[in-house]
């Protein structure tokens, strides 16, 4: 069951939601409040989806050689070594079987009545998902450990406005509606344009224009989630379910690049590295099965792994032809 937590570990920002005519950059000036636990404070939206939390399951070391000479592999080297880039390789990375459903709303009442917010709604209880509230409970410790400091809150990871429990048992985790495209959703609304759009001959210069406005939104969206990732590692938490889908992006446009705001989601997974921490966690066996699995024994060199192996899932998500965002070629 979702407890409310002390006000001290909680925060909220003041900046209201709402929909804007065009995306523009926000600064987070935190008040601190305690979270809103109460149902009545907000109001449901229409269904916006569903979808499940990409998770590294296991690893095995490989039995067939090197990594395929494919676009989506050719640079993915990175300044790796050939271990590190087979390591990458056999690393097994799937959907969960735990599916949450997302739903629009808003606040209705208190100093942040108005605001736009996202729902995330994990099974309930009745429905035998167990999991599923062990999943939401570590995203909800998760966001208000890193929204404890009010003055050190990331503007690249996604903002928790409240949570609560249902009478079916079903945990419903507030956010602030500061976007609702992942980057998969970029890339292939990005690649289907791009197959429909035909050269225009009559201006020689329109597709170098087109290709930079794209690596420049390409370049600010990796930017913004790796900041998110490693404000994470610095306050000892991993994020363990890294994808495309799992970055939050208030516009799609690669005109409005300047305005693009990326932000990291899905912390339903994330794991504890403090030293006092390392090596338990519900949600964290496969994690550490894996580093020792590498040769890691002592907290310290897991610790290690952890990040590194966080850091790694990043960039092969990101580059790998096995993922969308590799469509779009900048």
């Amino acid at each position: 069951m979702l407890k409310a937590l002390p006000a001290r570990f909680l925060v909220v920002s003041p900046e209201p939601g709402g929909r804007r005519r065009r995306p523009r950059r926000r600064s987070l000036r935190p008040i601190s409040s305690a979270l809103m636990t109460n149902p009545a404070y907000f109001e449901v939206g229409r269904l916006l989806g569903s979808y499940g939390f990409m998770n590294i399951t296991s690893y095995s070391s490989s039995q067939s050689g090197g990594l395929p000479n494919d676009i989506g592999n050719q640079d993915l080297s990175l300044g790796y070594s050939p271990e590190e880039i087979e390591r990458l390789r056999v690393q097994d990375v799937g959907e969960g079987e735990v599916k949450i459903r997302l739903y629009e709303g808003r606040v209705v009442q208190g100093p942040l009545k108005g605001t736009q917010t996202v729902f995330k709604v994990y099974p309930g209880a009745i429905a035998g998902a167990s999991e599923a509230n062990l999943m939401a409970l570590n995203e909800l410790r998760t966001h208000a450990f890193l929204q404890s400091n009010a003055r050190d809150i990331c503007e690249n990871i996604q903002f928790l406005l409240g949570a609560f429990e249902t009478a079916t048992g079903e945990q419903w985790l507030a956010f602030r509606d500061d976007g609702r495209y992942s980057a998969a959703d970029y890339a292939k609304i990005t690649s289907e344009r791009q197959l429909k759009e035909r050269p225009n001959f009559w201006n020689p210069y329109d597709r170098a224009y087109k290709l930079e406005l794209r690596r420049y939104f390409v370049l600010r969206l990796l930017n913004g989630a790796m900041c998110g990732l490693v404000h994470m590692h610095n306050h000892d938490r991993l994020h363990q379910s890294l994808g495309p889908s799992s970055v939050v992006l208030n516009t799609v446009a690669e005109k409005n690049g300047y305005y693009l705001l990326p932000q990291l989601r899905d912390l339903a997974f994330s794991v504890d590295i403090g030293y006092s921490s390392v090596g338990v966690g519900a949600l964290s066996d496969g994690l550490w099965r894996r580093a020792s699995a590498a040769g890691a024994s002592t907290p310290l060199e897991k610790r290690a792994f952890g990040v590194a192996d966080d850091m790694q899932v990043f960039l092969f998500l990101f580059s790998s032809d096995k993922m969308q965002v590799s469509h779009i070629y900048v």
